[in-house]
């Protein structure tokens, strides 16, 4: 009897620990080939891999510079808000139009059937557009360190750099939601329609007229600058006008609850959608 239990004992055991093997490959192939299927698209990794770094260059850099005569405050400014807005557009773009293509393709129900873990499909994307703001990242520190010399520490750049990157998720949210309404035409539309407003109503570029000024609120990316603001030294920034600083908004606990309830919010809107018509 336990001459005979012991062999099944260890053929389970070795099934078991194959199937997590397999388990984990699959998250890794889907992962390498929705980024392989991201980098050989040109109109989304071209326009999301060097416009940030171009326009930070451009307008954070030289425009800046000369404006502000060598300010090594706003060149702190400047890097924190092009990170942010680096950010902003892989999350959005890369889950609202490629959800909504494999929507409208069929993509999404023939995956469901296929013996691939679930969640899967949705978990590659979300890698997908964190690997690629780790890329953007990466290219505005080079830029900055080359250029645009904002005079922050190595750790300072690692620790915006996390921040950014983990401040991507609640604009993946919100692409998510976006492809699992809208059509495969129609998605790059709706993203620009929420991407632009909260760029600009996020404080990213230039300071809000204050008749404007509360609407501020509404967006994600006002919540995460201000995050990435305290860790350059900035934390009582009096924005350029007269603008109440991120101190008067509730300090760092308020932006981490509002881009978490953002990010769950959205997500479960869209994964309920997913879950109720594909």
């Amino acid at each position: 009897m336990n001459a005979t239990s012991l062999p099944m004992q260890n053929s389970i055991a070795a099934i078991s620990e194959m199937s997590s093997a397999k388990l984990w490959r699959s998250y890794v192939l889907e992962v390498k080939y929705e980024c392989l299927r991201a980098l050989r698209a040109p109109a989304f990794s071209i326009p999301f891999l060097s416009l940030p770094i171009a326009l930070y260059i451009l307008f954070g850099v030289f425009l800046a510079g000369s404006m502000s005569h060598g300010n090594a405050t706003l060149a702190k400014i400047m890097f924190v808000n092009w990170s942010v807005f680096g950010v902003m557009g892989p999350g959005m773009f890369g889950f609202g139009m490629f959800v909504a293509s494999e929507r409208e393709q069929g993509l999404t129900t023939l995956k469901r059937a296929l013996p691939m873990p679930a969640g899967a499909n949705l978990l590659a994307k979300m890698v997908m557009a964190v690997l690629f703001a780790a890329i953007v990242m990466m290219t505005l520190i080079v830029a900055a360190l080359a250029l645009g010399h904002p005079g922050l520490t190595l750790v300072q750049y690692g620790g915006i750099s996390l921040v950014a990157i983990a401040g991507s998720l609640p604009f993946c949210a919100i692409g998510l939601f976006l492809g699992t309404h809208a059509s495969a035409k129609s998605a790059p539309a709706f993203a620009n329609l929420a991407y632009l407003p909260f760029m600009h109503l996020g404080g990213l570029f230039y300071p809000l007229p204050k008749s404007v000024q509360p609407l501020e609120f509404i967006s994600p990316a006002f919540y995460l600058d201000k995050l990435c603001l305290r860790l350059v030294g900035v934390p009582n920034l009096d924005r350029l006008a007269g603008v109440v600083g991120p101190s008067a908004y509730g300090g760092p606990a308020l932006c981490l609850a509002v881009l978490a309830g953002v990010t769950i919010l959205f997500a479960a809107l869209a994964i309920r959608r997913l879950a109720r018509i594909g």
